[in-house]
């Protein structure tokens, strides 16, 4: 043993470790992979041996190759190998590699769940850290509903270096196992307070990541975190807290009133930038009322100080905070308007683009012209493409913004797009062409101009097609041909612009644009000619049907199938067109008609609002999917060549030297035919003895004082000075009126002074604006939820943290399993039989022990409830009293409505409803399956209105989960499978899995459904709680009397006692309510006294004695389990006490 421990330790001297390993790649640029798979198949030999060390030093070297790009997921069972290790040195490199390979797919992570937890409960500090941080990185549900408890348990450990890993990686285990978040997070919310600052800092840091997407669950620790603001001096955590107070302020608003003195001076005295950003950021979320307007400008004032600074950082930090302030308080940023503008000289290229984010939202009717006049200046300065094409996008958004609410002069914003399409380089080509088309679809006024600038840009398409690369610049020719075709009838010279379409250089575009010349160009030949005919110009008719014949040709040899096929489709209908020409046959008008009627701008989301037929099953097959076993008798057909074809194909013979010869001369000829192939020189040495030298070659001085640009466009700054006339003749004729209403009386004077200045803002359009809006189908149903993603991980975390923690909420602890074999009472008990009578006193006094236990449990039971009950009013009256003085939330306090049982003859209980809709509930249990409960709803129709698309879904919880059908998530409904016509209902049933039966439970639910009426559909939801009490899981089982006292006698099961007083009812009437309410069944009943039994799904036997007092009834209890008895007796309390 000793000589191989030797031999291991000399091996090791010559083995590769990771120095070798990088050194050797290094050395071997040239064949890098070959010698990377050299050392893949050592590293393989090395995973093989059984010392630890050398596998660590595999583990460690594939941990590298994984880094540059390499495969290493074969190696994971080795990798858990390592992280077994008792050493610490080789335990990391397992968790290293752990961390960056393992994911939620990784077959054998499920191995590595006893050896965390091992782990984590190690005495070495070192040993349970590096396990969190790997954890931390490859956390699968699994492991998170496994471990959770563990971690949770290292939240009070002794070492502060574990306390604040553990806070930190719940907050990955929240993620993953949402259930774990409500038993977490009072020991959570501990550590808000904890000794460490580390700790603080991170429990800080893992709530308010909660709280940034669900906030409306942690108001209640807003007196905490104001205290941890006030107190604390650490700049992160302030920073963090202010965060937060930004997410809940829009739900409290009284909250911003609370925090705005604090903050400000918090901004007086903190010298700390960063903090200074974070404040500005939440009084613009926390100031909506006008009373703070000075903390507002206060904020503004110290963040232009930001902006001015030399400090890039700051600057972009100042820039990006009056970007926040900009949504709620516009005018108070619009008065630094020179300030941003001097920042797109910037030489930062993020503070430029920051710079115009902000211009987006201080734009208005006034400064809209000036503002893009400046960033067109940048556009032709700018260097590089990507801020160039940056500046091209934001001047787009900012005149389209709020459906062109700024635009006053159409005219001008054409030209700006016109003037945008000779920047060369863009990939943003398919915006400006979008933006030409929805102009001149939706403004119907400024169709005319359009087309003409259109037009122009058609004739000087080869300046533009030049670049033909995806999204390019050519892509505005995709807009030009559809509106000079659309839009035909305002054409000036149609025949131009046709023979424009027709030019051989289009066939270089790309095939999408030549597609929409060819369908373009019929629209125009088909209004030119009618124009030549109702004209009386035959001849002129006939030679551009000719025109057409003889350049479509080109269209249909295209590589573009769609652009063969509609030119194909054209020429043919051209040729007929030319026979009835012949014929001297008018046929413009039907050649018209193809294109008669208009093409409205249709909505986005117009497809997913189509409601869906009735009877459609969109998730259908159309066609079934093959059988397995029919797949495997098919033999699969192979798109290459078979192995044999490849060595027997048929060998080219070998050319000779004339073939060749004749083979370059017949491509010589073709070269110097082809116009589009650049010839050489024939005589390069001649050329460059009689050409001059570079020296004496004539500089000629080309002026460029003019921008270059396409020939008759036109300039958008003639426009901005047509627009500043306008306005200032606008403005002479208002002060002609007013001098005119200065004869007026005083007060209408007043009067008319005040509206003048509110409409000063409002300037008048050029001319009347008729912008169409976007066409949306019958019947469209709302989808303001489209955008909301279904797998978003934070859905799941919105969970009401308020309320008391119920036990069925605990987290799942590894426990060994007890087998309990429960007995019938039909069985037979042969060994009570045979015991003499003398353990009947022990068996006295055992029950007199169980009753006082059962008491003892009762009333700490209540204690606990009073006591979470006194909490969570406590929390709100901190809160409320926190965040006001004078009023309060009363719904917050309200306790919640008892749901009345009704009459003995209906046992169905309310479920919900609403002015649509009523839903009542049974629950019913299953003798043949123990883990599953049936709930039978009604759905009634209490509305005039039809109701359809019913859908019902149930939030899941540790213990009882909705079956739902094969491939549905847990946030999936279950659709109602029947509509409801006003005044009709109907039943439903849904089948509920569970494991425990022993505790009451509620989950919370949702109904969504359509109402449809006259006026059309509306989508609704409701709302409501399901309550599982313990007797719902009760089957009414008969029950002998003979086996009844055989169970009683067993000794197997727990005692327990209620007593109910006022109790005025007869005693027949109570047994009746016993038995239909809580499912018993009576066994024996004399006089005032009855013995009652009943058994769970789970097989527990229940036994009742009823005895009925003057004003009271006393009930005893037996069952298996003793929580299950008390909650029983607890129900059955409640229900008689109605009585």
């Amino acid at each position: 043993m000793a000589l191989k421990m030797v031999k291991g330790s000399i091996d090791r001297m010559f083995d590769k470790n990771l120095q070798d390993l990088v050194r050797g790649i290094r050395n071997h640029k040239e064949d890098e992979a070959k010698y990377i798979s050299q050392c893949i198949d050592e590293i393989k030999q090395e995973l093989k041996q059984d010392n630890i060390a050398v596998k660590a030093n595999a583990v460690c070297k594939l941990t590298y190759l994984q880094m540059l790009g390499y495969d290493i997921s074969w190696a994971a069972f080795n990798i858990i190998e390592v992280m077994s290790a008792s050493k610490f040195t080789f335990k990391r490199i397992g968790y290293l590699a752990a961390s960056q390979c393992f994911h939620e797919g990784t077959d054998v992570i499920m191995l590595t769940t006893n050896q965390i937890r091992k782990d984590l409960s190690s005495p070495n500090q070192y040993d349970t850290g590096v396990a969190l941080t790997g954890l931390s990185c490859f956390v699968t549900p699994d492991l998170a509903r496994d471990l959770a408890n563990d971690i949770m348990t290292l939240m009070s450990h002794t070492k502060p270096y574990i306390r604040k890993k553990a806070v930190l990686i719940m907050y990955k285990v929240f993620l993953k196992y949402p259930e774990s978040l409500r038993p977490a997070f009072p020991r959570l919310k501990e550590k808000l307070e904890d000794p460490d600052p580390g700790v603080q800092s991170a429990a800080v840091n893992v709530i308010c990541e909660l709280a940034r997407r669900n906030p409306k669950n942690y108001l209640s620790l807003a007196p905490l975190f104001f205290k941890l603001m006030t107190s604390s001096t650490n700049n992160w955590v302030l920073i963090k807290i202010i965060k937060l107070f930004g997410a809940l302020t829009p739900l409290e608003p009284r909250l911003g009133k609370k925090l705005i003195e604090p903050l400000t001076n918090l901004i007086h005295r903190n010298a700390d930038w960063n903090l200074c950003f974070c404040v500005a950021v939440l009084i613009s979320l926390s100031s909506g009322m006008p009373n703070h307007s000075a903390s507002i400008q206060l904020c503004v004032q110290k963040l232009r100080i930001l902006i001015e600074d030399s400090d890039q950082n700051l600057k972009y930090l100042g820039l990006l905070a009056m970007s926040k302030i900009l949504k709620t308080h516009p005018k108070s940023v619009q008065s630094h308007k020179d300030l941003i503008l001097q920042c797109l000289d910037d030489k930062d290229e993020s503070i430029r683009l920051r710079a115009l984010d902000l211009l987006y939202g201080m734009v208005s009717k006034k400064n809209l012209m000036e503002i893009v006049k400046k960033l067109m200046i940048h556009v032709d300065k700018a260097e590089g493409t990507t801020y160039r094409d940056e500046l091209l996008t934001k001047i787009i958004d900012i005149c389209s913004q709020s459906n062109y609410q700024y635009i006053t002069n159409f005219e001008w914003y054409i030209s700006i797009l016109v003037e945008l399409t000779r920047l060369e380089g863009t990939r943003h080509g398919h915006l400006i062409a979008a933006q030409m088309l929805d102009v001149a679809i939706r403004v119907k006024a400024i169709r005319k101009f359009a087309v003409s600038q259109m037009a122009m840009l058609l004739d000087n398409a080869h300046l533009i097609a030049s670049n033909t690369q995806r999204n390019g610049i050519c892509e505005v020719l995709y807009a030009a041909a559809w509106i000079c075709g659309e839009f035909s009838e305002h054409l000036e010279e149609a025949n131009q612009t046709l023979e424009a379409m027709l030019r051989p250089k289009v066939t270089t575009l790309p095939g999408h644009i030549q597609a929409v010349y060819v369908q373009n160009m019929v629209k125009l030949y088909a209004s030119i000619l009618q124009q030549k005919e109702q004209s009386g110009e035959k001849e002129a008719a006939q030679e551009i049907t000719q025109l057409m014949i003889e350049r479509l040709p080109q269209f249909v040899q295209s590589a573009d199938l769609e652009v063969q096929e509609r030119a194909s489709c054209i020429l043919q209908l051209i040729k007929y067109v030319q026979k009835l020409q012949v014929k001297e046959v008018p046929v413009a008008e039907e050649v018209i008609a193809l294109f008669a009627g208009e093409l409205n701008p249709v909505a986005p989301k117009a497809q997913k609002k189509v409601p869906v037929p009735e009877g459609l099953d969109l998730d259908a097959w159309i066609n079934e999917p093959p059988s397995d076993s029919e797949s495997e008798d098919e033999k699969p057909k192979t798109i290459f060549h078979e192995e044999e074809q490849r060595h027997s194909r048929h060998r080219q013979p070998e050319i000779d030297e004339e073939e060749l010869a004749r083979r370059r001369e017949a491509r010589k000829q073709e070269q110097a035919n082809n116009p589009f192939y650049i010839k050489s020189s024939p005589s390069p040495q001649k050329r460059y003895q009689d050409t001059p030298g570079v020296e004496h070659i004539p500089v000629v001085q080309i002026d460029l004082s003019v921008p270059l640009k396409v020939p008759g466009m036109p300039m958008s700054d003639q426009y901005v000075k047509l627009e500043e006339e306008r306005r200032h003749k606008q403005k002479l004729e208002k002060d002609k009126k007013k001098k005119k209403q200065k004869k007026e009386k005083r007060g209408k004077h007043h009067r008319h002074n005040s509206l003048h200045t509110e409409s000063e803002e409002d300037i008048a359009p050029a001319h009347h604006v008729d912008i169409i809006t976007e066409e949306m189908p019958e019947n469209a149903l709302p989808s303001d939820e489209d955008d909301k993603d279904p797998n978003d991980p934070y859905k799941a975390l919105d969970i009401d943290l308020d309320k008391p923690l119920a036990d069925s909420e605990k987290l799942p602890v590894q426990r060994h399993r007890n087998v309990e074999t429960l007995k019938s009472p039909d069985a037979e008990v042969p060994l009570e039989e045979k015991k003499s009578k003398k353990p009947k006193k022990k068996e006295k006094k055992h029950k007199e022990k169980e009753r006082d236990k059962g008491k003892k449990k009762e009333k700490e039971k209540k204690v606990v409830e009073e006591e979470e009950e006194e909490g969570k009013k406590v929390i709100l009256q901190d809160l409320q009293y926190f965040i006001s003085c004078s009023s309060c939330h009363h719904s917050e306090e309200e306790p919640p409505q008892s749901v009345q049982n009704g009459t003995l003859d209906d046992d169905y209980r309310l479920l919900a409803e609403n002015p649509y809709i009523k839903m009542t509930y049974d629950i019913q249990g299953n003798l043949q399956n123990d883990s599953q409960v049936t709930v039978s709803v009604i759905f009634e129709n209490k509305s005039t209105s039809f109701l359809k698309s019913m859908e019902l879904n149930v939030l899941d919880s540790l213990n009882t989960k909705m079956l739902r059908p094969e491939g549905s998530s847990v946030h999936d409904g279950i659709p109602v499978p029947f509509q409801l016509p006003p005044g009709i209902s109907n039943e439903a049933q849904f089948v509920f899995t569970l494991q425990s039966i022993v505790m009451a439970q509620k989950l919370k639910g949702t109904l969504s459904f359509i109402v449809k009426n006259d006026e059309g559909s509306t989508h609704e939801k409701l709302d409501f709680k399901l309550h599982f009490s313990c007797a719902s899981y009760l089957i009414t089982t008969p029950c002998y009397s003979d086996a009844f006292a055989k169970l009683l006698e067993s000794g197997d099961l727990h005692m327990s006692s209620i007593k109910v007083d006022g109790i005025s009812i007869s005693f027949q009437h109570l047994l009746a309510k016993i038995c239909f309410h809580h499912h018993f069944s009576v066994v024996e009943r004399v006089d005032s006294c009855a013995s009652m039994y009943s058994r769970s799904i789970q097989g527990h036997h229940v036994c009742l004695l009823v005895k009925k007092g003057e004003n009271s009834v006393s009930i005893d209890g037996k069952c298996n389990d003793s929580t299950l008895l008390s909650n029983l007796l607890d129900e059955m309390k409640e229900t008689l006490s109605k009585c």
